[in-house]
């Protein structure tokens, strides 16, 4: 009777304690943090906002000095990066390997305090847009971090991985069961994937269902979603009703195939922009994202890896400095605006709503706009407005955006201020010829946001921002001939 006792107890307690990891695998997302933004808030405030909000992974595209600083004692799992532009130097030099882990990783380890999980070698290096570029870089730097974590004792607590596109892997059907890797980077991603596996390392991979609905404008919407989307497809018995779930597997059954079925696989980015684009909007945002995150709380995973999942969140705040390519929406990414206040309701698990920063201060209430009296047919209207736009932030505005139902002026007045405010509202930055002035009255309309930007130090000054390019410019000149 004793020895059966035991047995019910031993069991228990075992199911006790598998549940208990389950609970501690699945809790707290974790979240992208990227920095491609001219008025960045302080690490500090980042750090604290993460914490606030119960987020205990961050991923990052770099390991700058500053934000490593402030997650030392965080109690955050940390996944630092390293950018596409370091990997000819590095899977070069030896050397340059070492010393990079010396200095970005085992610093920042030994100093107490930062807990470094992964270093992410390169952000997507093989998108078929960058044309083969990093595809003889790539694993040569993957395997001289390797060698530099080893050397320095770290390769027990810190694995490399790789995040890549879901291009990386493709179905010749609609079926995951059909999936293999890409036919140009097949034989590479093999010696990756091998890679990984001797060095248990996981597979980092970023899907984003938005992109899906973006490129096709005949995709079914509900199949981006985690709402059960009908008819499901049937993959030998396995029913995939949304496309996260198929893409996935995809890459699952492109492992198995190549004999790697039992690879770790980490979500490294998944999200849904709010602006930018007809199908990035608020309502979308928060429909997908909570649909993930309740779905990821409970552990459940896909039809061919039903374990719980490693993900983060793409992603914390909007960069309002990033590239565009390949579409507007890319600033528009965060769960919260650039001031580190949230967008919409979102649970993150913790059983309440996200909590924004504190303390942040922002600029003066004053906007640049267009005048009055403007004459809207001068020669100065158009290129003032794509001055404004190439060396600013008016991704907001179009089809289907957030400021999409602007007449003229609105179009103008948003171009102008955006460049006011990103120019930390100086006098000079509202002087486009007879068309502007200064007003303390909010010409905000709606959900379209006139931004005020936030005192910061690290502010980009005019001249350093990223040109958006032609689109902008087309855009109002659309809307300058209507």
């Amino acid at each position: 009777m004793g020895l059966l006792v035991d047995a019910k107890l031993s069991s228990s307690l075992v199911f006790l304690l598998l549940n208990l990891l389950l609970v501690c695998s699945v809790n707290g997302i974790g979240v992208n943090w990227g920095t491609q933004a001219t008025h960045p808030l302080s690490p500090s405030k980042v750090v604290k906002l993460m914490k606030d909000n119960g987020i205990q992974k961050v991923k990052l595209f770099d390991a700058d000095p500053g934000i490593l600083s402030a997650l030392k004692k965080s109690g955050l799992q940390v996944m630092v990066g390293i950018p596409n532009d370091m990997l000819f130097t590095l899977a070069n030099s030896l050397q340059a390997a070492e010393k990079w882990v010396s200095k970005n990783v085992s610093a920042h380890v030994s100093s107490g305090g930062v807990d470094i999980r992964y270093v992410a070698v390169g952000n997507e290096p093989f998108l078929s847009t960058y044309n083969g570029t990093f595809e003889t870089t790539t694993l040569p730097a993957l395997q001289n971090i390797q060698a530099a974590l080893t050397k320095s004792g770290l390769s027990n607590r810190v694995k490399v991985t790789v995040p890549l596109n879901a291009d990386v892997y493709q179905s010749s059907s609609e079926k995951p069961s059909d999936g293999d890797f890409r036919t140009d980077i097949h034989d590479l991603m093999l010696q990756i994937v091998k890679f990984l596996n001797d060095n248990g390392a996981p597979f980092t991979v970023n899907i984003y269902p938005f992109l899906s609905l973006y490129e096709d404008a005949n995709f079914p919407v509900d199949y981006a979603f985690f709402n059960g989307f009908q008819p499901a497809i049937d993959d030998n018995g396995k029913a995939y009703e949304n496309v996260f779930d198929a893409n996935h597997d995809t890459l699952v059954w492109a492992l198995q195939k190549n004999g790697f079925g039992n690879l770790p696989i980490i979500v490294g980015e998944i999200g849904w922009p709010t602006d930018g684009d007809r199908n990035a909007n608020f309502l979308y945002a928060q429909k997908f994202n909570q649909g993930f995150i309740s779905r990821y709380a409970t552990g459940k995973g896909t039809p061919m890896r039903p374990g719980p999942i490693d993900a983060y969140l793409f992603s914390l705040i909007d960069e309002d400095n990033k590239s565009i390519q390949p579409g507007n929406f890319e600033r528009h990414w965060g769960v919260f605006y650039f001031d580190g206040q949230p967008k919409y309701e979102l649970n993150l698990g913790s059983n309440r709503g996200i909590i924004g920063a504190n303390g942040v201060e922002h600029l003066a209430k004053k906007w640049c706009v267009l005048k009055g009296n403007a004459n809207l047919n001068s020669d100065q209207v158009a290129p003032s407005v794509a001055y404004a736009c190439q060396n600013a932030d008016c991704t907001s505005l179009g089809y289907g955006t957030s400021c999409g139902n602007l007449d003229i002026k609105g179009n103008v007045s948003y171009a102008f201020n955006s460049y006011y405010q990103i120019n930390d509202q100086m006098d000079s930055a509202c002087k486009f010829p007879g068309l502007s002035m200064i007003t303390d009255k909010d010409p905000s309309v709606g959900n379209c946001r006139f931004k005020i930007m936030i005192q910061t130090d690290s502010a980009c000054m005019h001249g350093r921002f990223r040109p958006l390019g032609t689109l902008v410019l087309y855009v109002f000149l659309f809307y300058t001939m209507m």
